[in-house]
């Protein structure tokens, strides 16, 4: 399956626009901006993110930290969690340990809703304790499995690379960034790759 494709699913069959904070109408079931950083194994940059499928093997893991939002009525501020993917045939979701019971319990709900893509290759989902560290054009964060230390790739003058525009909710305001180091161990794969692309970006939507 091209990775576009398989994007394509990751988010319900809902209609999905952008949106704003705090403009959930009553006929919507969910709201959320959040911010995503990730790390595969495509050149730079990953031609699926300007809506370009590859045939190639795509393996990586993608960041996701909800800034804000609803889920039939539920907060989804401060839900944290890590998707340790094979595009197209499996995923492996973490979970930040430290969010609260409600927190779980909203994740629980909204993650086959918002990422029915991610769930429904899910092999696995568990509570693991989590690092992310920004700073000085670096961006890391690890999860027992995986891990991805990944910089900026510098502009013309040496300033950071932004796209807008791209064909996908999830990709507002992309920065390209590369792998320093990027790995993942588990029962379904293991890998490490340094100078492959990597992202950060906002994810906007509503449904």
């Amino acid at each position: 399956m091209k990775r576009r494709a398989f994007t394509g699913g990751l988010l319900t069959g809902m209609a999905l626009t952008s949106v704003t904070p705090l403009s959930l109408g009553a006929s919507e079931r969910f709201s959320m901006i959040a911010d995503l950083a990730e790390c595969c194994s495509c050149e730079i940059p990953c031609p699926c993110n300007f809506g370009l499928p590859t045939e190639l093997r795509c393996d990586g893991n993608r960041l996701i930290e909800i800034r804000s939002g609803h889920f039939e009525g539920a907060d989804l501020t401060g839900i944290r969690f890590l998707v340790t993917f094979l595009m197209g045939n499996w995923t492996r979701i973490h979970i930040d340990e430290a969010m609260t019971p409600a927190q779980q319990e909203t994740f629980d709900k909204m993650f086959p809703v918002i990422f029915a893509g991610f769930d429904r290759l899910a092999r696995s989902k568990h509570r693991v304790p989590f690092t992310v560290e920004r700073g000085d054009g670096a961006l890391r964060f690890s999860v027992p499995e995986s891990s991805v230390d990944m910089a900026l790739l510098p502009g013309l003058s040496g300033e950071r690379i932004e796209v807008n525009g791209l064909p996908n909710p999830a990709y507002h305001e992309y920065v390209q960034y590369r792998a320093v180091d990027h790995r993942h161990s588990s029962a379904d794969a293991t890998w490490e790759y340094v100078g492959t692309n990597g992202f950060t970006s906002v994810m906007r939507v509503s449904g």
